[in-house]
């Protein structure tokens, strides 16, 4: 192209195919169009929309257990159906749009419309699709519409010889923490390249919505850095605020929403933008869902503080912290935590323990035993109480060990100071899903634990239950009691203390039965409560609750209780001593 800075080559913005030919750093755009009879074609309906969504995030390229670059194919005939089995019902697939720089994780974004080709073909990426459609799995895209790569030659940068092509000019289109270029949202043309992005995603590769990635530095001219947010609304509808973007996202959700209304939109938003998720019709931006974000944070807060210091009070608000009637996806911890100079929260609670104590026949240590019950804890409650949908970053079900670090060269800064690199191994971008499956690793009962929480939602569907109460947040015992449908949730975070006959409140009379118990030997606990006894209720009021039953409390356990169709009670008779087993500490 002849432009205003000279003659320039670029990659036609639209493409929908490119690749990297051996040896070089560019990519090269592709005109793909394959024989007809080559053309993969759809074969499965897309599922219907779930009332609760159960995400498990995915990247394509690491989801090998091998240090290499896996498939589309791979990921289809591998992946796909373990994601299926652990009870899930949604996949969200990150770094699908092609981005040069795979350290990105995605998000430097070059070619808009094109399939990552690292990975395969776009056939094969809708051969992936159309196999989890098959498994009744909804697809979501994590789609970057906030920024772009800083990359001239394949990226969308300086394409027509200005820095206002596509995006702000000067500082305003130059985010200094991310490296990258940012959309001038009120040009028409910008409006119409990512609108027509969102539709051919969902139109050409059958996806069935998107979480949006970085909203809350779209709707921003600080981009949410160094704000902290109050809830003032001065904070949301003031000057700050990028209207042009807040008008894309508006567009961009008419569109999905209009086009196919099953779709489902869900924005990344940490700011706590009002009306969020209210529908268009009704003067709101029109997400489904916003991203909990401040659940992840407020855990690694936590974790940093001694057990003693745990406040049951904080737990609570922290999940519960949502604008009414606005559905959230909460989550314990994402790709975000796992990325190298971060910790998962396996690696918080176990450290170096993980790398020698994790086998079955070999004796424990107390970090272990403090981290596999409390990781089961702490996702439990976060599914409980967080939100109307869950997200999993792949791997962390079972507690993944060490950290994600993308191949990379050593980095040279302008002070002079160095960043040492990984000479561009793979060792760290894989999972490795062998070790949630091997019964003699204590991975394995964190994975089944993660298998039957899905599970039970899935046969309670206490996410979206209307009725939800919490009744105990007891700083001493460390005590946490909550309803949620016909489910009652029991939380022991103390470290020492168990309690017998420990008396729980609760809305509906009749007879509960344990349905799911973090202290059960398949998840690495120590079986001190029978998977069969009964708790009838009495009419004696308890933490404000019309009725109440008697329990056993093991130390760092959750169990929930389930009201059984058979409401029948013996008179006053409400637990048999049968229910405590003989193990009393962890």
């Amino acid at each position: 192209m002849d432009t205003p800075s000279g003659i320039k080559d670029s990659i036609p913005a639209w493409i929908k195919f490119s690749v990297q030919a051996p040896g070089e750093i560019p990519y090269n755009g592709i005109y793909y169009d394959p024989p007809e009879e080559e053309k993969y074609t759809f074969k499965h309906a897309r599922p219907k929309k779930p009332k609760s969504l159960r995400i498990y995030e995915s990247h394509v390229g690491m989801s090998s257990k091998d240090p290499v670059i896996n498939t589309y194919a791979n990921f289809r005939d591998e992946v796909l159906p373990r994601i299926k089995g652990l009870g899930y019902n949604a996949v969200q697939i990150m770094a699908i749009q092609e981005h040069s720089y795979y350290a990105s994780f995605g998000y430097h974004v070059t070619n808009f419309f094109a399939p990552s080709s690292r990975f395969g073909t776009p056939d094969d990426l809708k051969s992936l699709i159309d196999k989890a459609h098959e498994l009744g799995l909804v697809v979501l895209m994590d789609i970057v519409h906030s920024h772009a790569s800083n990359n001239t030659l394949d990226g969308l940068n300086m394409f027509d010889g200005t820095d206002t092509c596509y995006f702000h000019s000067g500082s305003r289109g130059y985010h200094w923490m991310w490296d990258s270029r940012l959309f001038n949202y009120g040009q028409w043309e910008v409006l119409r390249f990512l609108l027509s992005n969102a539709r051919w995603w969902l139109d050409e590769y059958k996806f069935d919505g998107f979480r949006f990635d970085g909203v809350t530095s779209m709707m921003y001219t600080h981009h949410g850095l160094e704000t902290e947010f109050t809830g003032n609304y001065n904070e949301y509808f003031g000057f700050a605020t990028d209207v042009d973007a807040v008008v894309y996202l508006m567009l961009a959700n008419d569109l999905i929403h209009g086009l196919f209304p099953e779709a489902i939109a869900i924005g990344e938003d940490v700011s706590g933008m009002p009306a969020f998720c209210i529908p268009l019709q009704d003067g709101g931006i029109g997400f489904d869902y916003r991203l909990h974000m401040a659940i992840a944070d407020k855990w690694i807060e936590i974790l940093k503080k001694r057990d003693e210091d745990w406040k049951m009070g904080d737990i609570t608000h922290s999940l519960t912290n949502r604008r009414w009637l606005e559905k959230c996806v909460a989550y314990a911890e994402s790709h975000d935590q796992a990325l190298v100079g971060d910790k998962t929260i396996a690696f918080w609670l176990m450290d170096k323990d993980m790398y020698d104590f994790m086998s079955v026949d070999r004796p424990s240590t107390p970090a272990i035993d403090r981290g596999i019950a409390l990781h089961k804890m702490i996702r439990l409650i976060t599914m409980g109480l967080g939100g109307e949908g869950y997200l999993n970053f792949m791997g962390n079900e079972f507690g993944h060990p060490e950290w994600i670090d993308f191949p990379r060269a050593a980095q040279h800064l302008p002070d002079g100071s160095i960043i040492p690199g990984n000479g561009f191994s793979y060792d760290k971008c894989r999972r490795r899903f062998d070790l949630g499956d091997a019964e003699y690793l204590r991975y394995h009962g964190l994975q089944e634990f993660d298998r039957a929480m899905q599970h039970l939602e899935e046969e309670y569907s206490f996410m979206t239950s209307e009725h939800q109460y919490i009744s105990k947040k007891d700083e001493g015992d460390k005590i946490i009691v909550f309803e949620r449908g016909n489910l009652v949730f029991v939380f022991n975070f103390h470290w020492g203390d168990s309690y017998s006959d420990y008396r729980i409140g609760c809305f509906k009379p009749g007879k509960y039965k344990v349905v799911l118990d973090s202290d059960d030997p398949r998840f690495g606990g120590f079986s001190r409560i029978s998977p069969d006894a009964e708790y009838f209720t009495s009419e004696e009021r308890h933490d404000d609750r019309p009725c109440s039953f008697l329990i056993y409390a093991p130390s760092r356990t959750a169990v929930v209780y389930a009201l059984t169709e058979d409401t029948v009670k013996p008179s006053d008779a409400e637990i048999s001593v049968s229910s405590i087993q003989t193990l009393d500490t962890v």
